[in-house]
């Protein structure tokens, strides 16, 4: 599950490092204070930089930058997430088909 919401934060990043902390909590749909704690995981682990600059209300703000480990576990997380979601789809198809005979049989099919 973890892994879950760390692909999700490298997805959002990399396709808007100057993303606030606020907004990502948003996206993901967890507390601003989770976020927090997955950003400084991702920095720690080395998968992430966060680089000072001034947004436009001349605050100090952070751009969230994917280090080059970060794209390789990224690709990596993609891959496993993939594969779990592929046998996940396949066991599905097997439980409805198998609700269907179900409903057949009681139906007189």
């Amino acid at each position: 599950m973890i892994e879950e919401i760390h692909l999700q934060v490298l997805r959002i990043i990399e396709s808007n490092p100057e993303i606030t902390q606020r907004e990502l909590a948003k996206s993901l749909g967890v507390s601003l204070g989770k976020t927090n704690y997955c950003l400084k995981a991702l920095i720690e682990k080395g998968w992430l930089k966060a680089n000072n600059f001034k947004n436009s209300n001349n605050k100090l703000a952070y751009a969230y930058i994917l280090t080059p480990k970060g794209i390789e576990e990224k690709a990596n997380i993609t891959v496993q997430f993939l594969k779990r979601k592929l046998w996940e789809f396949e066991a599905l198809k097997e439980e409805i088909e198998q609700l269907r005979r179900e409903v057949g049989e009681v139906a007189g099919d």
